[in-house]
């Protein structure tokens, strides 16, 4: 009650303003679209992986073969999965998270020395640009036919 009474009194509210970013900033708050270093456990399949704290990262912008499923296929997707732990599981690695999706994972793009992972997993054609969610990924326009 306090503040709020007293804020109409404080002489250059505009400075207030300022302070107040000021010190939100510097709370150094993480938000979506800065880089973390987190480490990662294992990936389940080709474009899933889960970090040692058990955060559930679904790979954005890139669609890999299925291991199980109507459109499985399995020598495919066990190919590109062992690939990719052996690339970051057990490692530390960078991530920009970008949104959660329907199942409450982490949709994110991971970087490891400053590369790409998917777009790395696109390169070798062990993966695809997923079309619907590609605006996620500034890298991915470069692989839409348009």
């Amino acid at each position: 009650m306090y503040l709020k009474s007293n804020i109409s009194k404080f002489p250059n509210k505009n400075l207030l303003k300022i302070l107040l970013v000021y010190l939100i900033s510097y709370l150094h708050i993480p938000l979506f679209a800065e880089t973390q270093k987190i480490f990662i456990k294992s990936c389940y399949d080709g474009d899933t992986c889960t970090s040692i704290s058990g955060e559930k990262i679904r790979l954005a912008c890139i669609d890999t073969p299925e291991i199980r499923g109507k459109r499985a296929e399995p020598e495919k997707a066990l190919y590109v999965r062992d690939y990719l732990n052996n690339l970051i599981s057990g490692k530390e690695i960078k991530i920009r998270r970008i949104t959660y999706d329907h199942y409450g994972r982490t949709v994110a793009e991971l970087y490891k020395d400053k590369k790409n992972i998917q777009k790395h997993l696109v390169d070798l054609g062990l993966a695809k640009v997923y079309k619907k969610y590609a605006y996620q990924c500034k890298w991915s326009e470069n692989y839409l036919i348009k």
